[in-house]
């Protein structure tokens, strides 16, 4: 495999990353709003021949790939290479239950994995960002808008597909750009941190012991970033990279943020869950998507409820009831425990419970690990779209089917 790096365009120059960043207009609230497909797939073909030029150019040293299991992602094989081996886990901060795998039965991979452009392997896309904010507004969520292409962002263009009833195939086109820009409002727009943003009940250090966090009171943000990080829907890495010099603990300071549409608001008889794409629908009465949105669903060892479910009841900022007998051993923890409630607990900011006992839908304190991770049978979304959908759901009446 060769390795090579030039620089598309004149873009970056030769800056570094962080440069690039803070010296240019490149993730500037302009570029973003006037980002086009047009341009991006310019870009995509225009990589493509700088690659093949690179492949074919003798001076470029060839490099052989990483070993399984030396610097690989987890879940994934190292290029080049197949290996029978389990797939490695790696523990998740704060919630020791959890662990980044991914499952046997998606072909989800980190969403920054997929982006690799040749000048700047680890900067977010404009045009994804615009392109994430449009479907996010559209009510196919891509989970955290961070200016990648992965997974989690090609479900939403599924989704977007399917409501607006073209060839669903996850492929981002001409077709979906120009049915999708006819929402012609902003994607960034600029946003006063207040008073209330840097005073809220934030949470310096959250244990990953189930009884440590059983003493706590609340389980909230680690501070005024990670708030307006979901806020606004995205990834924190996003936030900080657009606003290089803002100090997120000052009230007047003013971001640049993702321009978030109101959520939706038709109620909505039937949910699927889909094991296979790692992915939850919300249908109306007339059997028309109301929202849509990328989820960790079950695991092998752990899998979902099967068949058809009734939603009971919602409960907002929920307290968590472990019972190592019902379900899982966290730790060493073997007695019953109530943790308390808050965005960053082990359920988020909202428990949808489910007619099968200890099942429900909830939110998340890791947004950018929707389904890529494997949970204790329960369905987990970020907590703005948990949030979304217990909005929408009738309790004794709408269904959840679990399919594969």
């Amino acid at each position: 495999m060769k390795i090579f790096a030039y620089a598309a365009a004149g873009l970056l120059g030769s800056l570094s990353t962080g440069q690039a960043l803070a010296q240019s207009s490149f993730l500037s609230e302009s570029v973003i709003d006037s980002a086009t497909y047009a341009d991006w797939r310019a870009r995509q073909q225009a990589d493509s021949q700088i690659a093949a030029s690179a492949e074919a150019d003798p001076t470029v040293p060839e490099i052989e790939p990483a070993p399984a299991g030396d610097g690989a992602t987890p879940g994934t094989e190292s290029q080049g290479q197949a290996s029978d081996a389990e797939p490695p886990k790696v523990q998740v901060p704060g919630e020791p239950d959890m662990a980044v795998a991914t499952p046997d039965n998606t072909t989800d991979i980190p969403d920054e994995a997929a982006l690799q452009t040749l000048d700047d392997p680890d900067a977010p896309d404009p045009f994804l960002i615009r392109l994430q904010v449009l479907l996010d507004r559209a009510d196919a969520s891509p989970g955290v808008i961070d200016g990648y292409l992965g997974e989690n962002t090609r479900k939403a263009v599924r989704a977007y597909e399917a409501m607006r009833d073209l060839p669903v195939d996850g492929e981002i086109d001409s077709n979906l750009w120009n049915i999708l820009v006819v929402d012609e409002g902003s994607a960034m727009t600029t946003y006063r941190i207040t008073e209330e943003d840097v005073s809220g009940q934030y949470v310096t250090t959250i244990p990953d012991d189930y009884a440590e966090l059983a003493e706590m009171d609340w389980l909230g943000f680690h501070g005024p970033a990670e708030m307006l990080a979901e806020k606004f829907h995205m990834d924190e890495e996003l936030l900080k990279a657009l606003n290089p010099q803002a100090d997120f603990s000052r009230a007047g300071e003013e971001i640049l943020v993702t321009e978030i549409g109101a959520p939706a608001s038709i109620k909505v008889t039937r949910i699927t869950v889909d094991r296979g794409r790692g992915a939850l629908t919300a249908y109306d009465e007339e059997g028309a998507i109301v929202l849509s949105a990328p989820a960790t669903i079950g695991s092998e060892d752990n899998p979902s409820p099967s068949g058809t479910v009734t939603v009971k009841g919602v409960a907002p900022d929920p307290t968590y009831s472990y019972d190592p007998e019902q379900n899982f051993t966290q730790g060493d923890n073997t007695q019953e425990l109530t943790i308390p409630p808050g965005p960053n607990g082990p359920v988020g900011s909202v428990w949808i419970d489910l007619s099968k006992p200890t099942y429900g839908i909830h939110g998340t304190a890791h947004p950018a690990l929707i389904d890529k991770t494997v949970s204790h049978g329960c369905v987990r979304l970020t907590n703005w779209d948990a949030e979304a959908l217990a909005g929408l759901v009738r309790p004794g009446e709408t269904q959840v089917e679990f399919v594969q």
